[in-house]
């Protein structure tokens, strides 16, 4: 167990270090592998997880999932969505802020990329709220907090890595993102109305003298490819024509179809068309291999937990305390929002869930409704102070002088702006608790 321990430390060490968080867990892994059993453990653990970790069924979706989101990034989709959510929405208090949290709740539908969401939506609305003389910390904390909902609404890749450690079925899986993203999507709009109205000066309302019911109408046209995506991939997987692997690829192809149409027509010759095709697929090629890369390391460091001890130490040690389920489940919000402070989503998910997964199923938690709750908590730590990943690259890109338009943005400004957000989302947990069956109620529906 101290060395399984050590591993550990000396992995967030290299993460500390700025070492890549893939090649620190591999690092990490192996040294501790070497020192429990040789160099022959570590040599036969390498030459299974380096090729068996990602050659799975279940996790083919991903390339399909990182693939449409880059085609509908590049064919502009994202402009169209956030332009019509402005449209309908602009008007309302806090008009430009619920737009470009409908605009992500759209988009989310149809990307699994948080931090695309994010970046994108951010180069787009933040100009536009700071000029209509918004607070910067709304402003900021709206677009941060519209793209967490890209990892809770499908598709969603931690969604589906989730279900791969957990041995779940991906499609239900998936499906029980659907109603908790409206809940948390709806429930940020309340904040934002509520945010306005207490202090109006710091969301004014926007005047749209060029808005017509004709013009809101129009504006809808641009949003028909993500409704296309929505439904070929919910709609195909609920109904059962396609599996979710199948799903995600037809909507990847419907995706780079209606972007490349969407391109201007000087664009759309034989060489315009070959370098947007190229340019899609080795951004895509760039994401998935990164995000694997960090697997194989999460699955490494897994084995070493299992093979030290220190998986069944620690579940033996939590099944001890007798703690119940509720009183599990709300301690585990305080200790995954403190883990987020140092962890990113992606390595915190795969070094806990093989630890906690035999006391919550001996509580009688259902691994599908953990995943829900997991992937909320794990948004909410890319948002969360100090470290906050998600917030650090929208103050990155509010530094640019075309996004902020001469307006001093802090990075407070961007932790203050997600706090009223972060305890919304706290609040949805905890109901989600003391009623499951929210979150459970679509994939038991679709199991009938």
């Amino acid at each position: 167990m101290a060395v399984g321990g050590i591993g550990l430390l000396l992995m967030l060490l290299l993460m500390a270090a700025g070492v890549s968080i893939g090649v620190a867990m591999i690092v990490a892994s192996v040294v501790g592998l070497v020192a429990l059993g040789g160099f022959r453990v570590a040599e036969t653990s390498l030459q299974a997880l380096m090729f068996d970790g990602v050659a799975s069924w279940s996790l083919s979706v991903v390339p399909m999932f990182v693939l449409l989101g880059i085609a509908m990034w590049r064919g502009g989709i994202t402009t169209k969505a956030y332009h019509a959510a402005h449209q309908w929405f602009g008007r309302l208090p806090g008009g430009l802020a619920i737009a470009t949290n409908v605009a992500g709740a759209g988009l989310s539908a149809t990307s699994g990329s948080t931090i695309g969401i994010s970046f994108a939506l951010g180069r787009m609305a933040i100009p536009e709220m700071l000029r209509a003389g918004y607070r910067p910390s709304l402003a900021t904390g709206s677009v941060a907090m519209a793209g967490t909902l890209g990892q809770i609404i499908p598709p969603s890749i931690l969604l589906v890595i989730y279900a791969g450690i957990a041995q779940v079925s991906v499609g239900p899986q998936l499906i029980a993102g659907v109603l908790p993203g409206v809940i948390l999507a709806l429930g940020f709009g309340l904040v934002i109305v509520a945010i306005a109205l207490l202090r109006p000066n710091g969301a004014p309302r926007v005047p749209q003298p060029g808005v017509t019911w004709g013009s809101r109408f129009r504006s809808l046209v641009g949003v028909v490819p993500i409704l296309i995506i929505v439904v070929t991939i919910l709609g195909g997987t609920y109904s059962g024509i396609f599996t979710i692997t199948e799903a995600a690829a037809c909507g990847a192809f419907i995706a780079i179809i209606v972007s490349w149409s969407g391109l201007g027509r000087g664009k759309r010759g034989v060489k315009a068309t070959f370098r947007y095709l190229r340019d899609v697929v080795m951004d895509t090629v760039g994401s998935v291999a990164s995000l694997f890369l960090v697997l194989i390391g999460a699955l490494l460091i897994s084995r070493l937990i299992a093979l030290s001890g220190l998986a069944q130490a620690f579940s033996t040690w939590l099944v001890d305390l007798e703690l119940g389920r509720i009183e599990l489940l709300l301690i585990l919000i305080l200790a995954y929002i403190v883990l987020g402070m140092f962890l990113e989503s992606l390595p915190m998910m795969l070094l806990t869930v093989p630890l906690l997964q035999g006391p919550l199923e001996a509580l009688g938690v259902d691994m599908i409704w953990f995943g829900i709750f997991l992937v909320i908590l794990c948004e909410i730590g890319m948002v969360f102070p100090p470290i906050g990943i998600l917030t650090f690259i929208v103050h990155r890109l509010s530094q640019d002088p075309r996004v902020n338009l001469g307006v001093e943005v802090k990075l407070v400004d961007v932790f203050k702006g997600t706090m009223p957000f972060v305890g919304f989302s706290v609040l949805t947990l905890v109901l989600f608790i003391f009623f499951p069956d929210i979150v459970m109620w679509l994939p038991e529906m679709s199991n009938q």
